[in-house]
């Protein structure tokens, strides 16, 4: 930022909070004896530099004319230059904004003003307090003016109104660095709760083997859900989301750039329900007990907090405002996105911006997003068609499948693919169809590896490679044959009582179970 521009940030700046000040009738939030004490205190005390360095930026001086000598002194300390009354004159004299500080004379003031930085952290804070003050005042400012603008969207003005509010606190709340002593007793917690748990720290999955590589979806990570059309993307993130919000009470928020909410709650419906779409649909007619069934199934999905936005091509802008109010006001412990690559950026579509740069800028929004919000996120994505013609790999994904930019593995912490080999060869065989295999490919705090599990077509579910509950139930009436040929709706079944689960358990890739 040149000399000038500054200059007119520091006068806009300056203007905003005026206007305000005037307005409400009141002096702008200052304390200009405290400025000239950190100024002199930095000038004759080499401590009180470092002290003051890590915890106030130029913004923190209300009086141009401190805040123009702390610049000076921050490019001292940025150049290794040692910082006193001689070094900031000359430093200043360079950059030519010694005498509108009041030259020299100015300069040898402030070193007479304080006599020892013992009292430095307190001004500091002092400082601090009234930057906060005037960072609000110019945010509400802000604020009040994009809301008489009739070109700004309540959208954008929801959003940039979040932001400002917590940039106006958090750009002057540094973290300060803490000793491992003041840590550990924080880990030794979080080890003996783990421990005494079943080890899923985040999310429930609702996929007890999926669960063992993750642990539960963690916050702030973004997980990336990859597979070619119609495989099953939005299907298997649906039951994902039913799982969490269903069995075990977490509030969920499903964003369909796809699909209505409404086939969304078809999909919903039928999973659990098991009765299949066909009949959901009209094409065959229920039976009396199974409309029962169909209003126990709505009764559950009812309570679940499932929320969905089905806002076609969603701004990233509008993703951010909505994701944080839904965390804020519904309580959200994670979020969906189907699918990434019909999400936009926002950004006009000229000069050389490409797909993707767009889809660059989309991941490490969601990313950003997703820490911020201290959430998981889990997104779709599509990827390249020419993995069906790649040979020796029966159709696996890879990493470098994932379509249209290679920043959505630099910023997935998970990336995850659905393969589902009968499809590619259009098997006819319903089993070989149901085969699936879900590939965790990248696991940035765990191990890479997959887990085995069926689809369920006519339910739109997918499952453990154990037997269903319904399988089990038919096969007590009628042969595994006959049983193929017949898929309609079985009956709901209440599942037989398990052992607990614990992902700390060994898995035995032989014998395809967990051993404690």
């Amino acid at each position: 930022m040149t000399q000038e521009r500054k200059r007119n940030y520091r006068r806009k700046q300056t203007d905003n909070i005026t206007a305000a000040a005037t307005e409400m009738g009141n002096v702008p939030p200052q304390a200009t004896d405290v400025e000239d004490a950190v100024l002199g205190a930095m000038m004759v005390s080499t401590d009180s530099v470092d002290q003051v360095m890590d915890l106030l930026t130029p913004q923190s001086f209300y009086d141009f004319k401190n805040r123009s000598i702390f610049e000076a002194m921050l490019d001292l300390f940025n150049e290794r230059s040692p910082i006193d009354m001689l070094t900031v004159v000359e430093k200043m004299r360079q950059k030519g904004t010694l005498e509108e500080v009041g030259g020299p004379a100015r300069l040898a003031s402030l070193t007479q003003k304080v006599g020892t930085g013992a009292n430095i952290e307190y001004y500091v804070r002092i400082l601090q307090q009234k930057t906060i003050q005037r960072n609000l005042i110019e945010a509400s400012y802000g604020i009040l003016k994009d809301a008489f603008d009739s070109s700004v969207t309540v959208d954008d003005l929801v959003s940039n109104a979040q932001d400002s509010v917590y940039n106006a606190i958090a750009g002057n709340l540094k973290n300060p660095y803490k000793h491992v002593s003041e840590v550990i007793n924080a880990s030794m917690e979080r080890i003996e709760r783990v421990q005494n748990s079943t080890g899923v720290t985040g999310v429930h999955s609702g996929f007890h083997k999926l669960d063992h590589f993750t642990m539960g979806w963690q916050p702030g990570n973004l997980i990336i859900l990859g597979a070619r059309p119609s495989v099953g993307k939005t299907a298997f993130a649906l039951n994902l989301a039913r799982n969490a919000a269903v069995e075990f009470g977490e509030a969920v928020a499903f964003f369909s750039l796809e699909m209505t909410s409404m086939e969304l709650t078809d999909r919903l419906i039928a999973t659990e329900s098991g009765i299949t779409s066909d009949k959901l649909k009209g094409k065959l007619k229920m039976l009396p007990e199974e409309w029962q069934i169909l209003e126990q199934s709505i009764a559950r999905i009812v309570k679940a907090p499932i929320y969905i936005d089905e806002t076609p091509g969603i701004t990233l802008t509008e993703f951010t405002a909505k994701a944080k109010r839904l965390v804020r006001e519904k309580g959200v412990r994670i979020i969906f996105v189907d699918y990434l690559q019909l999400m936009h950026s926002g950004k006009p579509q000229v000069g050389g911006f490409s797909k993707v740069q767009e889809v660059t800028d989309i991941s490490n929004t969601l990313k950003t997003t997703a820490k911020e919000l201290g959430i998981p996120i889990i997104a779709l994505a599509q990827l390249n068609r020419n993995l069906m013609s790649r040979m020796g790999s029966n159709g696996k994904p890879v990493l470098s499948d994932l379509k249209d930019s290679g920043s959505i593995e630099q910023d997935a912490d998970i990336v995850m693919f659905i393969h589902r080999p009968g499809l590619l060869g259009l098997s006819e065989d319903l089993d070989e169809q149901a085969k699936t295999e879900v590939i965790i490919a990248k696991n940035r705090n765990g191990q890479v590896g997959s887990v085995n599990m069926r689809y369920v077509g006519h339910l739109m579910k997918f499952e453990d490679e154990q037997s269903t509950f319904y399988e089990s139930a038919m096969n007590a009436e009628q042969s595994p044959a006959k049983g193929r040929q017949n898929m309609s709706y079985p009956g709901p079944q209440v599942p037989p009582a398990a052992a607990p689960y614990n992902p700390f358990d060994e898995f035995d890739r032989t014998n395809n179970e967990f051993v404690q």
